[in-house]
This record gives structure tokens, sequence and C-alpha cells, in this order.
């Protein structure tokens, strides 16, 4: 690709293939400023569940937050791969991504009302803006080419298309008491589109491109959980002066996600990204990396919260808000990354450490435990490969 292509002067180029062996290949600017707008939404959904959880609305929180998580992490995947593929960072480009945020931060203001009343109006909308901007994406790149890339993008187009005409069914005519349930299907349907769009050949994506793409998200996402916890503690200060009780809990949340970086960062996970039969479970599987690790900001919200009498929950609870998304992000960044690039009992160390997490009585021994697992894991692969950086 032409340095003219990459800088973006042109108004407009052929959107063809990049090619997957593409030396230097890096996140762009405007990619990295999508990350950031996109995060807003997540901010709101983080925000919403911590206040579900707090008065004891798990059941109504849960489900919100599953849902409005799923609508942020999938318009933002199929971005990432779409640009992975296709990027000419040319004027249409750039537009239409300018579009997508736009559409993602409607998605954010209408969380609220969505968490409140089961009003979905905002949040949908902002998601067909998203969707509908990848679709004309789509078909600019079906466009520019012919034969199997030509399929795959016309494949592409077509089923987001058809998705959203299902959630704008959905909208109007599911009935409030239902959403949940009948939402399961476009979620079937929204999945399925990859599948079936790559059946027949498989998109330019880049690997080292796409993962470090996903670990600049993953960086953003922990960011927001250590951000929303701050403001929770200087809050929960100013209002109470209860600095005994919160210090634990914010020491043990730094440890939790400092950890937690760590372990996403040990070791790169691009050689395993060889074909789309790994990259589909390992992007697929991301939605669970992304939504423990803001949830774990939202459960430090909740725990700071209890330890000034503001909750209507038990310390307990208050802790396994905490504990569980810590634990799914243990385990589901072994299932994803260092089960692929550990061997013996290095293997080990993250789904024991969850478990012990899982059942840590405090915030903070739940943070320490996550410490020394990253210091086994390190003891354990100094013994194993003497020599080689951790």
């Amino acid at each position: 690709m032409s340095e003219q292509a990459i800088t973006g002067s042109g108004t407009g180029r052929r959107m063809r293939p990049r090619g997957r062996g593409e030396s230097h290949r890096a996140a762009t600017p405007l990619e990295l400023f999508f990350d950031l707008c996109f995060v807003v939404a997540v901010a709101q959904a983080g925000s919403q569940l911590a206040h579900d959880l707090a008065e004891a609305h798990l059941r109504h929180g849960i489900l919100g937050y599953l849902f409005i998580f799923f609508g942020i992490w999938w318009a933002w995947m199929n971005f990432t791969w779409f640009a992975s593929a296709y990027d000419t960072d040319d004027v249409p480009y750039r537009i239409c991504t300018f579009v997508q945020i736009v559409g993602a931060l409607v998605l954010a203001a209408g969380v609220p009302r969505a968490f409140a009343d089961a009003d979905f109006a905002v949040t949908v909308t902002g998601y067909v803006v998203m969707r509908v901007a990848l679709v004309a994406q789509w078909l600019r790149a079906a466009a520019a080419n012919s034969g199997t890339h030509r399929t795959v993008a016309l494949r592409y187009a077509a089923g987001v298309a058809l998705a959203q005409v299902y959630w704008v069914l959905w909208l109007l005519y599911v009935p409030t008491t239902d959403k949940y349930g009948s939402a399961l299907i476009g979620v079937v349907v929204e999945l399925g589109v990859p599948l079936l769009a790559e059946r027949v050949g498989q998109t330019a994506w880049h690997p080292g491109h796409i993962a470090e793409r996903y670990g600049c998200f993953t960086l953003i996402v922990l960011g927001e959980s250590v951000s929303a916890a701050t403001i929770a503690v200087q809050s929960s200060v100013d209002e109470h002066q209860a600095l005994g009780e919160l210090l634990p809990i914010a020491a043990g949340g730094l440890l939790i996600c400092f950890a937690a970086w760590w372990i996403y960062f040990a070791r790169s996970v691009e050689g395993h990204l060889t074909s789309n039969r790994q990259a589909f479970s390992w992007g697929y599987g991301h939605y669970f990396v992304f939504l423990s690790a803001a949830a774990i900001g939202a459960g430090l919200e909740v725990a700071v919260e209890h330890g000034v009498g503001k909750t209507h929950i038990s310390a307990h609870a208050a802790t396994l808000g905490v504990t569980i998304p810590a634990a799914l992000y243990l385990i589901t960044v072994w299932a994803l990354h260092s089960r692929h690039t550990k061997r013996g009992i290095a293997l080990w160390v993250q789904p024991v450490s969850a478990v012990v997490v899982l059942f840590s009585p405090t915030v903070l021994v739940a943070g320490l435990v996550c410490a020394a697992s990253v210091a086994v894991g390190l003891l354990i692969h100094r013994v194993q490969e003497p020599g080689v950086k951790s």
C-alpha cells in the first residue's frame, strides 16, 4: 500500500485487501480515537451495573449489562477486523468511521434509560447507526474487488443489514417483558454473520495488527476500571472521611488491575492467530475479557459504597462484585492466551488463582492472590527458561 493511502491524503481510493504479511502494521491514530470514544459506552454500562448491584437488583443489572456490553463489543470487534483487512485511511473511510463513533456515543447516551426503564430506543438507534456505516464499508469493499473477496464482502453487507432489520423490528414490536429473551435471536444472527461470510474465503486480517488492537482495548477498559474505582474512593472520602475502610479496597483493586495487565501482556499471542478457526474463538472469547475487565471497576465502586454504608447488600455480596469478574478475567485470559504459551506447572497457576480469587473473603485478599499468581508465574518461568526475559 502506498504512503499516500496510509496517511489518508487521498480523497478516495480502491478498497483492496491489505496483506497479512505487511510489515510494521500498527494501530492508527483513528483506531485509537475510535477506542477512546467507545470506552464512553463501556463506562456508562459499568456505572449502571454498579448502581444495580448496590441496590441489590442483581438479575436486572446483570442481564442489562450482558446485553448492552454485547452491542458495544460486537460493534467494536466488527470495525476492528474490517479495518485490519481493508483500512484505506482515506476520506470516505474516515467519515464512515466517524459515523460509527457517533453511533457509539448515541448508544452510550441511551444506556441509563435502557437500565432504568428497559427503554432501548436510544441504544438500538446508536447501534444501528454504527452497523449501517459498516454495511457501507463492506459495500465499498465489494465494489472494489472481484471473485472471492467480493463474495465475502457482499455476504457481510447482507448479513449485517439483515441483523439490523431484526433489531428495528425487535425495538418496535417486542413487548418489554420479552425483550431479553427475544434478543438472543438477534445475538445469534449477529454472531453467525462472520462464520457464514467467511466460509467461501478469509478476509485479509493481519495477526499482529489484530493482537495489538485487542491489547489496546484491554488497556483502555482496565484503565476505565481504575478510573471508576478512583473516583468512587475520592467521593466517598470527601463525604465520609472513611479512609481506613477504603484503603484496603483501593489497594486490593489496584493489585487486581495491575495483575490483570501483567497476565494479559505476559506473552504475545500473535503466533496463535494462524487461521480463522483460532481467530474466531480468540476474538469471540474476548467478549468475556472486556466484559469482566470493565465489571471489575463496577464491582470496586460497589465495594467502596458498601464500605461507607451506602448499599443494600451484604459485605460478602459486595466482595463478590469484584471477585467474580476478576476470576472470570483470569480464567478467560488463561483459556485464550496462557494455555497456548505455557507448559508444565506454569499452565495451572491462573486457573488455581481464579478459584482462590473467587472465594477470597475481601477485595484486599483477592488482590494479594492476583499479585501472588504473577509472582509465582515469574518464578516458574525463570526456573523453566533461565536467561529468557519474563
